[in-house]
């Protein structure tokens, strides 16, 4: 569903630097892999490179049968908007909406009905523990609340592709336990295929597999 082969970053400048090279990565609908690795090793830089969101030196990115790197930006953004949900360990909810006007944005943008988009908005909120909440403003909402409504956001359209960076980073370990959980929940439960980029071993432990980024590749790490 999504095969990474050979992927290479650099950056120019007056002092050259080579991110990582050889990076491959494959992934069925319903695997959900943690990736790792030392701090400014391109971990945040890799899940914008699948995203579409910067653009590789080298190397093939394929959604399905699409070739990300072959499409212009207005394809990349009609692809990560029907295709891909985003959690950042920033909330991203826009205070001057409600709780279920910030989850039906993607519908929005997809021009989806307002009957059909309701009714998703509804269904996704209940799935993270949030249907009492659809009217209620951000500032009434704590921080792990706060992160399910990203979570619901990421995930109301039916993406193929969920990428997280760092999505429990401002939570304390209790909701960011209970964040990971209906992370987790819910990538299996539409059959999504999930990366989730994070430092904390703790919620590397929630996905199925954990990848360590390297100079020069990804690689297993193993269990412990």
């Amino acid at each position: 569903m999504l095969s990474v082969q050979g992927l290479t970053k650099r950056y120019g400048g007056p002092r050259p630097r080579t991110v990582f090279t050889d990076v491959d990565l494959e992934l069925e609908a319903g695997d959900y892999v943690a990736v790792m690795g030392e701090s400014g090793i391109g971990k945040s830089t890799l899940l914008n490179l699948v995203a579409g969101l910067d653009r590789a030196d080298s190397g093939s990115i394929k959604l399905g049968d699409i070739e990300l790197t072959t499409l212009d930006d207005d394809a990349l953004t009609l692809l990560r908007r029907t295709q891909m949900g985003f959690v950042f360990q920033a909330f991203h909810i826009l205070p001057y909406l409600d709780v279920g006007q910030n989850v039906a944005l993607p519908l929005s943008l997809l021009g989806i009905a307002d009957d059909d988009a309701v009714r998703r908005v509804a269904a996704t909120l209940a799935a993270v523990g949030l249907a009492e909440r659809a009217a209620s403003p951000p500032r009434e909402l704590s921080g792990g609340e706060l992160q399910r409504v990203a979570i619901a956001r990421a995930l109301v359209h039916g993406p193929r592709l969920v990428l997280a960076d760092e999505p429990t980073g401002n939570l304390d370990p209790e909701t960011a336990s209970q964040v990971l959980r209906v992370l987790r929940e819910q990538v299996k439960a539409n059959g999504a295929a999930g990366i989730l980029v994070t430092h904390s071993r703790v919620a590397a432990e929630t996905c199925d597999r954990t990848l360590l980024l390297t100079p020069h590749g990804l690689r297993e790490r193993a269990p412990g």
